[in-house]
């Protein structure tokens, strides 16, 4: 196997990862509530747990691939998510399914993004854009996997065989496929890099690095805006009295749109410089809200809002890593995206809690104006950051 196919034997092996391990709880929460005597705060806390020890994990995973474990990471993550999963599947009280999903967050931390691009960083330094670019066209594809695959099998057969066939699929083809790929990518990294010397940097000396505190806020308002407005878009949609089927149609547009972001930034090449093209993202997800807001009195607008949205969405998720290799120096790579990865992930556990609140408190329209504020706030902080990097370059 070359280089070129180990790329797409990763992202094939990422779209499974999170189809397994990530978006499970979206895909079969309807039938837990069917079929299961627990509450939907049971039910929450589990996907909670599993962000609170990723972010914990994080860090320590980041230092390890800076070690060159990626490959035994990437080979140990989908073993611990297949017990998780089986935990899980077996579950008949919901402290056991509450804590299958501590090693569902442990599996996340080790085998799906952060490491998989750490690695191509790794590998390709700054130049790895392409190839993040090339995974996240296929991993995206996750949610179209997951919930008509999750509905079928648990309609069919219960909840629980739908579980059974997340571990063979985690088992019996990611593991495999994984593990092949890591490795083809990691002995094709520079002898350079494989021989720099192992230093223990403390994690303090990453934190106060300049630039990391921006960075960090700049992500967490904008996982707070996308997520917030996510968790709650049907809701918000149906508030704004929009037809179902229009309603449906928008949100449906925010997967494709984030493909067609992806496209667009992988045609451009090296010819769109990062720090220029993160601040598009942001100014776009700036504009997906004030779309949203006039959803109301123009339907049509709901598709911009998707269209804005997702895109953005899709476009920032590859340039995260790029831009935090780019600012903050890849020798470090693992350890600094790894504490980078804390605040976006508080962030992404808060945002429900938090849409609940202000729907609570104001409606749709209050949610939408608060998720419009952060993300004017994440463009005035990118404006900042990057007249900074440049000063600091």
């Amino acid at each position: 196997m070359n280089e070129r196919q180990a790329v797409w034997l990763l992202a094939l092996s990422q779209m499974l990862g999170y189809a397994c391990f990530f978006y499970i709880f979206a895909a079969l929460i309807l039938y837990w509530q069917e079929a299961e005597p627990w509450s939907d705060a049971v039910l929450a806390a589990g996907p909670l747990l599993a962000v609170v020890v990723s972010a914990v994990l994080a860090p320590f995973v980041g230092r390890a691939v800076d070690r060159g474990a990626a490959v035994a990471l990437m080979t140990a993550g989908p073993v611990v998510g297949a017990v998780g999963l089986g935990v899980l599947a077996l579950a008949q009280h919901p402290l056991v399914y509450v804590l299958s999903w501590a090693a569902l967050g442990a599996a996340q931390a080790m085998c799906l993004y952060e490491v998989c691009f750490a690695l191509l960083i790794r590998r390709h330094g700054a130049a790895a854009r392409v190839e993040i670019t090339k995974v996240t066209l296929v991993a995206g594809l996750a949610s179209t996997l997951a919930f008509p695959a999750g509905a079928a099998l648990a309609h069919g057969f219960g909840w629980r065989a739908a579980v059974w066939v997340a571990v063979a699929v985690a088992l019996g083809l990611m593991l495999p496929m994984q593990h092949l790929a890591a490795r083809v990518v990691a002995r094709a990294v520079p002898g350079a890099v494989r021989d720099r010397p192992r230093l223990r940097v403390p994690l303090r000396e990453i934190v106060t690095e300049p630039g990391f505190a921006r960075l960090g806020v700049i992500f967490a308002l904008i996982n707070l805006n996308h997520w917030m407005l996510m968790s709650y878009l049907r809701p918000m949609l149906d508030d704004a009295g929009l037809a179902d089927a229009l309603a449906v149609t928008a949100a449906a547009m925010i997967g494709p749109a984030q493909v067609a972001g992806r496209l667009v930034l992988m045609a451009m090449g090296a010819r769109a410089d990062s720090r220029r093209a993160m601040l598009v993202t942001v100014l776009a997800f700036a504009a997906a809200p004030f779309c949203l807001l006039l959803a109301g009195t123009l339907p049509a607008m709901a598709f911009g809002f998707a269209l804005l949205q997702g895109a953005a969405m899709g476009t920032f998720t590859i340039l995260r890593p790029v831009i935090v290799a780019e600012s903050l120096g890849q020798e470090r790579y693992g350890a600094t995206a790894g504490l980078m990865a804390i605040p976006g992930l508080i962030a992404s556990a808060v945002a429900p809690l938090a849409g609940a609140g202000l729907i609570a408190l104001g409606g749709g329209a209050l949610l939408t104006s608060v998720a419009l504020v952060l993300a004017v706030a994440a463009v005035a902080v990118t404006r900042r950051a990057g007249g900074v990097q440049q000063m600091h370059r």
